[in-house]
């Protein structure tokens, strides 16, 4: 028996997501068969929310499966990364055909995090146009925008000053926390948030850090925290600071141990803990400063 993980309002949307969204990064290469074991785990564990992307590898084509019978379980988000009204158009329409559906509920701007893209994005022809075109032909019911980096919660920041996006999605672990100018925004950033209804999604908390020359065991790009002593307090930790949803980590193993620490959530653990675990870990930051 398994804790049912709990749920909330994910922002204005009115959809009680649970608080673990499944990545399905997980899946793009894991194939079928393994796949649907993901999907009788997520289930277990109450998930009625799935976060995917057309860069995910075969991702959408697995969820496609899934959503032939299981549709209306999932509030379905997917993202588009062109910067023109055209190549959004057609990105978007091909993730539809993968995934086998008419719509998705939540359609979201890939890593926007850089001016110059923002602008190409925001201005006359760009990508913007297409997902305000789509919201009103109810091929999505929200859009939202998704960043990596340091610089991440004030570009989402400024964004948020010049549309009503319905959510965002950003880093957010111990070890990022650290970094004054990145929590002094991110904070700044889930205060508006807050004040507006806005959802906020989180990722990494499970990242131990980069690579580097080690071999690689997981299939997420960098080297995530793998016993479960270790994942609940990270996690915990990030479930601590802030009501945000938190994004499943990219690997299909370590995908229960992550589900089972969110599901046992009581209370963060202490900065003492935390710093132990930074030590005996040896926790750094994934993005430069």
């Amino acid at each position: 028996m398994v804790n049912q993980i709990e749920r909330r309002s994910f922002g204005n949307t009115g959809h009680m997501s649970s608080r673990a969204i499944f990545g399905s990064f997980s899946v793009g290469h894991a194939g079928q068969e393994a796949a649907n074991h993901v999907l009788e785990t997520i289930l277990k564990y109450g998930i009625n929310h799935i976060d995917t992307a057309p860069s995910y590898g075969d991702a959408e084509i697995i969820l496609g499966n899934w959503m032939k019978q299981y549709r209306n379980h999932f509030f379905l988000a997917t993202k588009i990364d062109k910067r023109s009204y055209i190549e959004s158009k057609d990105q978007f329409y091909r993730s539809l055909d993968r995934l086998q559906t008419d719509h998705v509920d939540l359609l979201q701007i890939h890593n926007f995090t850089d001016v110059v893209y923002r602008e190409l994005v925001m201005g006359p022809g760009g990508a913007l146009e297409f997902l305000m075109e789509a919201q009103a032909a109810g091929l999505t019911r929200f859009i939202g925008i998704t960043g990596h980096g340091a610089q991440t919660p004030l570009m989402h920041f400024q964004s948020l000053q010049r549309f009503d996006f319905n959510s965002v999605l950003l880093p957010c672990n111990y070890m990022m926390m650290q970094i004054p100018h990145y929590r002094e925004h991110f904070d700044k950033l889930v205060r508006i948030c807050k004040k507006n209804n806005i959802a906020v999604q989180t990722i990494k908390a499970a990242a131990r850090g980069l690579w580097g020359k080690k071999t690689r065991s997981h299939t997420t790009w960098y080297e995530p925290l793998n016993d479960q002593n270790s994942l609940d307090k990270a996690i915990h930790w990030v479930m601590g600071q802030t009501d945000a949803f938190l994004i499943t980590t990219g690997d299909v193993k370590i995908l229960p141990k992550f589900l089972a620490a969110v599901g046992n959530f009581v209370e963060p653990p202490s900065k003492d803990e935390m710093n132990t675990l930074v030590k005996e870990q040896g926790l750094v930051t994934l993005f430069d400063q």
